[in-house]
């Protein structure tokens, strides 16, 4: 049984192509034998994979059937144009927050801003120049990761001595900051979501 397709125009018959053919290498199948796996003709695959038809929703799903995977995996790469921050080592913009004026730095390590639930990672500075400070509160959760130094944190009622190697997890609602800087300089990952 053969079965009729439209004229190609669109940016994914060249996405379904390339994934029709990739998954055939790996399955080890020539076009005739995906052909008679999936009830199309040699020809029509051969179409298919240099992108000179466009394929019914009951093509997909009979290439899918054929090469033994889900029908979106066929269209892989369709949105790979997302979006992306690459920040170099010693790099990031500084960003300016309440504890800038108690003099901690904040290096922001990407920011995402098409992505509305993206987080927030920043590495935190703390030197002699860093004054402890009233506790911060804010929605969402953050993970804090010590780098460098060590230091007690507080969160709610409780106060964690936290030293390199040390992660802490914790609900923004509640007052949470540094309560006592013990051994400088104090470098740690901070992730927040928005």
């Amino acid at each position: 049984m053969t079965i009729s397709e439209g004229e190609p125009g669109g940016v994914l018959e060249p996405i379904i192509a390339q994934q029709v053919r990739r998954y055939r290498a790996e399955l080890g199948y020539t076009a005739a034998e995906l052909a008679a796996r999936t009830g199309l003709s040699k020809a029509m695959i051969s179409r298919i994979e240099s992108a000179t038809t466009s394929c019914s929703l009951t093509t997909l799903q009979r290439l899918a059937d054929g090469l033994g995977v889900p029908v979106t995996a066929l269209f892989r790469g369709t949105d790979s144009d997302r979006e992306a921050s690459f920040t170099k080592s010693g790099e990031g913009s500084v960003s300016v927050r309440s504890g800038t004026q108690h003099g901690h730095q904040y290096r922001m390590l990407g920011v995402l801003k098409d992505v509305p639930d993206a987080i927030e990672p920043t590495l935190v500075t703390l030197t002699d120049a860093s004054n402890v400070f009233p506790l911060f509160q804010h929605s969402g959760t953050e993970f804090l990761y010590m780098l460098e130094g060590r230091m007690v944190y507080g969160h709610g009622g409780y106060e964690y001595e936290m030293e390199p190697g040390d992660s802490l997890l914790l609900d923004g609602e509640a007052p949470h900051g540094p309560v006592e800087l013990r051994e400088l300089p104090i470098r740690f990952l901070a992730i927040r979501d928005r």
